[in-house]
């Protein structure tokens, strides 16, 4: 990604006549303008995504249960299973399928690719428009299809394509563009919206917009200053309160405003804690940091093992899951047959099968119901409602598929609860009758819980704050971080994070927060790209052709030849330009004869590009005659007069922090008389890697490719 703004004569030029009071208003406003429709956009994804999940399952299980209504006393209960593992069947393969054929980069949760995409890598296909739909239809389908997945991963990458979208200011349309505006169309500002985006995506997942601006800021982007922040915290408060207003309007009372997220559970009434219980809660931090390890761990193995699969197996293995629920569910339900007169929470999935009277079956208040109807069944119905087997069992499965899932939904699942609900669940974990009676063992499962979390995702500033926003509670917020802290440090001793393991096991060229320990001896002549490729002020057209054809490189150092050298390529250097500028100089045929000027026009706007990479524009698709490659080009307008450089003492620690925190694609290294002698990049950065395993540091230099 070129985050870096060009500095050239044409972009002075340009910005010298833009340079009045009004002109910057209208700019400063509309931009203000953007981030707010990202945050009523991603409102207005968030609850057509709830709203739909909850109105076709509630007819997907109402025609379930009328057919065990029919079977129970005909005893034909095949009919019913078999009409449950067609419709999961169905539903899965249609969702497989979008993932599958359409756009791949929408499998999965989204949170790798964009925190990449965040920190300066280009992911083919991730903010298009087929990742946009395939998405959005394929979490509706997962979740209906009872697949392992929540919303929370997929709404923040939703949210950054709908903000990409909007800054790009372009609707397709048959093949061709319907271009609206242009004033955000650089990768610059299309960074800062997808950030506002991603943010905005966790706000209106968990009614968290502090946490999520904070999950931006720590686990996405890495270029940050205090007007981002500023439009990043405006964009996820609005998406946060339209996601509240759209989802109490869908509940019948639109005033009361009771639906601040997606994921959305009772808070805890009374949390408080005695000092004499913190070495209690730092040995649950070190449990859930060795467990969090172990999940990354297996986590890693099993996605290596799928991506040795064909597509096609993959799309065959989630069928065989969305199939294989309904048949274990209706087996329980007939086997164990727990009837009960109470009340259940969930009034959707009341079952009489087995049951006689004004009794339903208890096990079906668990399994008629989405992911998020079984939580609230087993945290909100009475207690005893369940056996200890069926709840242990359920319970147990319940956790794994969301485990499996976008982890985020695990803090959703575990932070926002009854105290009823671990009663049963340390009953059944530690075989203690006297947990039953425990008054104030909610807090204990509420430490649990983010320390696994906080074991598998390695976050503490944004998990925390999302914590404390969802139990509603400041009280207990020293506790919440202090055992995430515990079970980040737990985790790291023995693995990397789930996220940055995804990045690893995806193959993208991913800087680390910080540059690789015992390198501060390791100097930039011992990693840069030499010898470098440089071209003339005034280049030759043919000489720019062979070395965009020949070459993979996205950024030539452009020098002043200095007639008292014997070599050709041999000057100071005088700036830089980029791949695409001279494609686009090319395609324009921005050259003439020599001593002659040109006849043709450009402007900054011809040099931004809103499109996909796959139509982006390519050295094949210029043509150019014999007497074209004889004409010269003035590349002294376009390049960038003031590029980074660096001296041949830099040390790698010190390049690694310019090209973090600057957002950096190129370095130029230069002698004692300015001339070019290498070029750095992020890949020569990104193939040092340095991991801790077991307590003991490994470094590997990695084989990065071109692809």
């Amino acid at each position: 990604m070129n985050y870096e703004e060009m500095d050239s004569h044409l972009t002075r030029k340009e910005r010298q006549g833009k340079q009045s009071k009004k002109k910057l208003a209208l700019e400063m406003l509309s931009s203000w303008v953007v981030y707010f429709f990202i945050g009523v956009g991603t409102a207005f994804l968030a609850a057509g995504v709830q709203i739909s999940v909850e109105l076709i399952a509630h007819q997907k299980f109402e025609l379930i249960k009328d057919y065990f209504d029919q079977c129970d006393k005909k005893g034909c209960l095949f009919k019913p299973v078999l009409i449950w593992v067609g419709i999961n069947a169905g539903i899965t393969l249609v969702g497989a399928a979008l993932v599958t054929y359409v756009q791949p980069m929408a499998a999965g949760s989204g949170i790798p690719l964009i925190k990449s995409y965040l920190n300066g890598v280009r992911v083919p296909g991730l903010l298009s428009l087929r990742a946009f739909i395939s998405k959005c239809v394929g979490v509706v389908l997962s979740i209906l299809g009872g697949l392992a997945c929540g919303k929370e991963g997929p709404m923040a990458h939703s949210g950054g394509i709908m903000a990409a979208g909007l800054g790009k200011g372009r609707i397709p349309w048959f093949g061709k563009d319907i271009n609206l505006y242009g004033l955000f169309r650089n990768d610059h500002n299309i960074r800062d919206l997808v950030a506002a985006g991603a943010a905005s995506g966790v706000s209106a997942a968990f009614g968290a917009p502090i946490g999520g601006t904070l999950f931006s800021v720590e686990e996405a982007a890495s270029f940050w200053n205090t007007e981002l922040v500023w439009k990043v915290f405006f964009s996820a408060m609005i998406a946060c309160f339209s996601t509240n207003v759209l989802l109490s309007a869908f509940e019948g009372h639109p005033t009361q405003l009771s639906n601040p997220g997606l994921v959305r559970f009772n808070v805890f009434p009374n949390l408080t804690f005695d000092l004499i219980e913190i070495p209690v809660f730092i040995f649950i931090a070190a449990i859930g940091g060795l467990t969090g390890s172990l999940f990354v761990v297996m986590n890693y193995k099993l996605t290596v093992f799928r991506q040795k699969k064909s597509m096609r197996k993959s799309m065959r293995k989630s069928m065989r899951k969305s199939m294989r629920k309904p048949s274990s569910n209706a087996t329980r339900c007939a086997v164990l047959q727990e009837c009960t007169s109470r009340l259940p929470s969930n009034l959707r999935a009341v079952r009489d099968l087995g049951c006689s009277g004004v009794s339903h079956n208890a096990m079906s208040t668990m399994f008629l119901t989405t992911p998020e109807g079984c939580l609230k069944s087993l945290l909100h119905d009475p207690l005893g409602e369940y056996s200890r087997h069926a709840t242990s069992r359920n319970f147990a499965q319940l956790l794994a598929r969301l485990v499996s899932g976008p982890p985020l939904l695990v803090s959703a699942v575990a932070i926002c609860v009854d105290v009823n609900c671990y009663h049963v669940t340390f009953a059944l974990i530690l075989n203690l009758e006297k947990a039953f009676c425990a008054k104030d063992v909610g807090k204990y499962a509420l430490i649990g819980a983010a320390s696994q979390l906080g074991g598998i995702l390695r976050t503490t500033i944004s998990l925390t704050v999302i914590i404390v926003e969802c139990t509603g509670d400041i009280t207990f917020g020293l506790c919440i971080m202090l055992s995430l802290m515990i079970s980040k440090w737990v985790g790291d001793f023995f693995t990397t994070g789930l996220y940055d393991m995804n990045v690893e096991v995806s193959g993208i060229p991913l800087l680390s927060w910080e540059p690789p320990p015992l390198c501060e001896d390791v100097h930039v002549s011992d990693f840069m790209s030499q010898p470098v490729m440089t071209l003339l002020s005034v280049e030759r057209v043919g000489h720019i052709y062979d070395c965009l054809s020949g070459e993979s490189f996205n950024g030539f150092p452009v020098i002043e030849q200095d007639p008292s050298y014997d070599l050709m390529y041999r000057g100071k250097l005088k700036g830089v330009i980029l791949r695409h500028q001279l494609l686009v100089l090319l395609k324009k045929k921005m050259f003439c004869p020599e001593g002659q000027m040109p006849t043709a026009s450009i402007c900054l706007k011809d040099f931004e590009n809103p499109y996909p990479v796959p139509q982006r524009l390519k050295i094949q698709d210029i043509e150019l005659s014999d007497a074209d490659k004889q004409c010269v080009m003035d590349l002294t307008p376009y390049m960038n007069l003031t590029p980074y450089t660096a001296s041949i003492s830099f040390s790698m620690p010190r390049v690694f922090r310019l090209f973090r925190g600057l957002g950096l694609r190129h370095l130029v290294v230069v002698n004692d008389n300015t001339e070019p002698i290498g070029m750095v990049t992020r890949k020569d950065l990104a193939k040092y890697r340095a991991e801790i395993k077991k307590g003991m540091l490994h470094m590997e230099q990695l084989t990065v490719e071109n692809r």
